[in-house]
């Protein structure tokens, strides 16, 4: 993931680091203590580690490490894309892409030993590529159980099968896995989970009849890992939770025992008195009740922030106050009340959510003011937010000019 180059470093009088003036703080520590935590509960099935989205936000590279360390076996992704900046990077552990077009790069995908999800319509132009590199492909075949996605319809299975076969008997690739992707696993009373697990019980019979002996079987997403042992097979597929959110309405991070990894902060850049009545952004849907001081806080919905979330939390100096008036491009407002000094919180740390310690704000709260879901508000903070990572040695503010664009990457 690239990132804004800044326009100064670290001040040598002042100490200050100006790259900072708003970032996303990725605790790595955290990630691996969420893959452990998955590990433990899918165990004996092994983990793959989904870092599609770079990493729901959260910086792929660093995040694919650290989850390697923690014990992961795999690392998943949507696009051939993401995987191939993965190699890129020296990250060399088994690897999945999943989601293609016509004009995906197959051909990189072979040459780099990625793996391959395959629906059906794939499967010539991963042979064709497969000859080309003189390579045979490694692919994972998807059967449609029930989401109504990707993957092969149940009555188009056998045909795809038996083609792979051939194939893998010419010696042109090798069937690595078999796989489906569940619809409801987050709402864990409704029966379509056991629909889908049948489905494809039902399809792996299918596949071992053809011959087909697949490395692993994978279904289970990050709330069936931690719901439904009857779906883990050989590995899960866990995303939200490395990050330490929780899939399940009513259950928080901490009562899966997750801890979560982005904390979004900023600092405090104006602070006024202000007179009774005194409407605020845009629309002037917000107008203070009486005599009070507002608190300017720099980001909006260019950084990711959703601008429907009004009421949205903000946390300054141990006390947390909701945005009001409409969310800006750029910045938005909180109502700091009567009894707030101007000049004392300007510069102060704002943070609009994190790990939820002490009571502190979280994503979970921002995504019921938006009106959404936690995996949404992390994916979508934006590249002009700087990601800062800690616990792991030399990914700390570590920008690296690009050759073009005068981007830096973290």
């Amino acid at each position: 993931m690239t990132y804004p180059a800044s326009t100064g470093e670290s001040d040598a009088t002042s100490g200050q680091d100006y790259r900072y003036e708003r970032s996303a703080v990725i605790d790595l520590d955290a990630i691996r203590h969420n893959v452990r935590r998955l590990a433990a509960a899918a165990s004996p099935a092994k983990v793959m580690a989904v870092v599609k989205a770079d990493a729901y936000g959260h910086g792929a590279v660093p995040v694919a490490r650290a989850a390697l360390e923690a014990g992961a076996s795999w690392l998943g992704v949507a696009h051939i894309s993401e995987a191939l900046a993965l190699r890129a990077a020296g990250i060399d552990a088994p690897l999945l892409a999943w989601l293609h077009t016509t004009d995906s790069n197959f051909g990189a995908a072979v040459a780099s030993g990625v793996d391959i999800g395959c629906s059906g319509w794939e499967l010539d132009r991963i042979v064709a590529a497969a000859r080309e590199q003189e390579r045979p492909a490694r692919i994972h075949l998807k059967v449609d159980t029930g989401l109504g996605r990707n993957g092969s319809t149940m009555a188009n299975w056998d045909t795809l099968v038996g083609e792979a076969m051939e194939y893998q008997d010419q010696g042109l690739l090798r069937v690595v896995g078999i796989f489906s992707h569940l619809a409801v696993a987050d709402e864990p009373e409704r029966p379509e989970t056991d629909h889908q697990l049948a489905a494809f019980r039902e399809a792996l019979a299918v596949a071992e009849d053809a011959g087909v002996d697949p490395e692993v079987r994978h279904l289970a997403n990050t709330p069936a890992t931690l719901s439904r042992p009857d779906t883990h097979f050989d590995l899960v597929r866990v995303g939200l939770g490395i990050y330490g959110l929780s899939p399940f309405d009513g259950q928080s991070s901490a009562e899966l025992g997750l801890q979560p990894a982005m904390s979004l902060r900023t600092k405090v850049s104006q602070c006024k008195h202000v007179p009774e009545g005194q409407g605020v952004s845009y629309g002037l849907h917000y107008r203070t009740e009486g005599a009070s001081t507002l608190g300017l806080i720099p980001v909006g919905y260019a950084d990711g922030i959703p601008r429907v979330a009004t009421g949205g939390p903000v946390r300054v100096a141990g006390k947390t106050y909701p945005v009001v008036g409409r969310i800006a491009m750029d910045q938005m407002v909180i109502d700091l009340g009567p009894e707030a000094p101007a000049a004392g919180l300007l510069g102060a740390e704002a943070e609009l959510f994190g790990s939820g310690a002490d009571g502190g704000p979280t994503a979970d709260d921002w995504a019921r003011a938006a009106g959404t879901i936690n995996y949404e508000i992390v994916t979508r903070i934006s590249p002009r937010v700087p990601r800062r990572f800690v616990h792991e040695e030399n990914t700390i503010a570590r920008p690296v000019a690009a050759a073009a664009g005068g981007k830096a990457v973290l």
